[in-house]
């Protein structure tokens, strides 16, 4: 992968359009400012009950936003990631269907879980409440089948995604052919959405288990083999998320979004350089992404019941939320939580720029800092245009993430990238992606606890970042270099 700025859209949702206008984008108006760009769901169909994580199916482009030719072509002008969604499939599938009409009868009866298939001995309410959960209740649905049996499938996150069992051998080919159909379009990296979650066990937590390691390690190294990078997704408790990495070719660093906010808040950096310390670096850095910003990544460990402390004491973690909150005008709240359906127990919902106030300077510090550390940058689409919380949308679909998923028109994109703060993010993106000191050392500074020294240093280029959190302002120095397109 290479170590420059990547972008994080929707096809359809940055230009509003198919593929080729996207690339058009890219090739104009955002010229030279991301060396890849991660394409979230564009498989058939796009709208279904979670903005695409709910495919029908897998392995076709919506036919809206083109073919996989129009896939390839992209990747022929910047490095694309794609999703793997191992963990579920839309109750809409062929293969559902099919399941649906002929039961125990069906070609797929082995591909999706179900209660008994997980449980075969019956399971306890000890047991069911042992499952680790993202969201309210039990994974399970109710379901009568077309053909009258009645069956209670396993579903992580809606009624409408039904997990599929990636250990039996149909699970095993549905996931390969993914990876060929994406391979064969010259995709070289893939995120894998939900993945903590993909192996249940009887008598567990069902995320994050051994198993779940050797499944990674498996499909890691099926992906390899295809010339494939892989990422893997995981919202969980900080100490987690380092083991994961050590075992993978990329995480996400999560922790950082919250602890950038928490800093800004409290004018300390106390925290942040606990986390740099021990982070690794094989992550790519995000400030926002289509999700929400998570607090359990920067929490104690909800999963040990001995309380392992997080980076963020209880009563700051609660502060830090309810700060956000307030800078949003009440918005994130509407957003976040009961409020709204599709809810997440561990995300605050609310575009970064307005979870700031909409504070220009704090807004900049914040991404400098991303940048300057470790790993490679993931700017999200409604972060580089500096979005504000889409009310209109959250009102109309009730779903809370929504609020940070604008559809931009191309004379939006045109009027925003005039905007003072978009023209400064896009200095401090070529800067990242160009300046020769960030492919050298990096280094931690000693300074005051409002203030956070970063230096990046190779050869005779260097370059260094001084954040004041008091001020909510930041300083960037660095050697003279010839400053390339990326």
């Amino acid at each position: 992968m290479k170590n420059q700025v990547q972008l994080i859209t929707y096809v359809d949702r940055l230009g509003g359009g198919d593929v080729r206008t996207l690339q058009q984008l890219l090739r104009g108006p955002l010229q030279g400012l991301f060396g890849g760009v991660h394409l979230l769901p564009f498989y058939f169909p796009i709208d279904g009950s979670d903005a695409g994580f709910d495919p029908i199916d897998h392995t076709r482009v919506d036919p809206r936003l083109g073919a996989w030719s129009d896939i390839a072509d992209l990747t022929g002008d910047v490095e694309v990631m794609a999703d793997v969604i191992v963990n579920h499939m839309s109750s809409d599938s062929p293969q559902f269907k099919d399941f649906s009409a002929h039961g125990s009868a069906s070609t797929y009866d082995g591909l999706f879980l179900t209660l008994d298939r997980v449980f075969p001995q019956g399971a306890t309410e000890e047991a069911l409440l042992k499952v680790y959960r993202p969201r309210p209740g039990l994974p399970l649905t109710y379901a009568v089948l077309a053909n009258g049996e009645k069956r209670i499938l396993w579903t992580t996150f809606t009624s409408k995604q039904v997990d599929i069992d990636v250990t039996h051998p149909l699970g095993q080919d549905y996931l390969s052919g993914i990876l060929r159909s994406l391979s064969e379009a010259g995709i070289r990296m893939v995120r894998l959405d939900a993945v903590g979650y993909a192996i249940k066990k009887a008598g567990d937590s069902c995320f994050m288990m051994p198993e779940t390691f050797a499944f990674i390690d498996r499909f890691a190294a099926e992906a390899k083999a295809l010339g494939i990078e892989v990422l893997v997704e995981i919202h969980s408790y900080y100490r987690k998320q380092i083991e994961i990495a050590a075992r993978v070719d990329w995480v996400y660093d999560f922790a950082l979004p919250p602890l950038a906010l928490h800093a800004l808040m409290t004018g300390r950096s106390d925290a942040l350089k606990q986390w740099i310390a021990v982070r690794p670096t094989n992550a790519l850095t995000v400030l926002d992404t289509h999700d929400g910003i998570g607090i359990i990544d920067i929490g104690a460990d909800a999963a040990d019941r001995a309380g392992s402390p997080g980076l963020v004491p209880p009563a700051e973690l609660d502060a830090l939320v309810e700060w956000m909150h307030d800078n949003s005008a009440g918005q994130s709240r509407q957003a976040t939580g009961a409020a709204a359906s599709n809810l997440d127990l561990y995300q605050v919902n609310c575009t970064f720029y307005d979870a700031l106030g909409r504070d220009d300077e704090a807004y900049l510090a914040a991404r400098a800092l991303q940048f300057f550390l470790p790993g490679v940058p993931q700017v999200y689409y409604v972060g580089l245009l500096a979005g504000h919380n889409d009310m209109a949308l959250l009102a109309r679909s009730g779903v809370g993430r929504d609020i940070n998923r604008h559809h931009y028109t191309e004379a939006e994109i045109d009027a925003q990238l005039q905007r003072p703060v978009v023209q400064r993010l896009c200095e401090l993106i070529r800067l990242r992606n160009s300046h020769p000191a960030f492919n050298g050392r990096f280094e931690l500074l000693t300074g005051e606890a409002h203030e956070l020294k970063l230096r990046w240093s190779d050869g005779e280029h260097w370059a260094e970042l001084h954040l004041d959190l008091r001020a909510r302002e930041h300083r960037i120095a660095h050697s003279e270099a010839e400053l390339a397109a990326a």
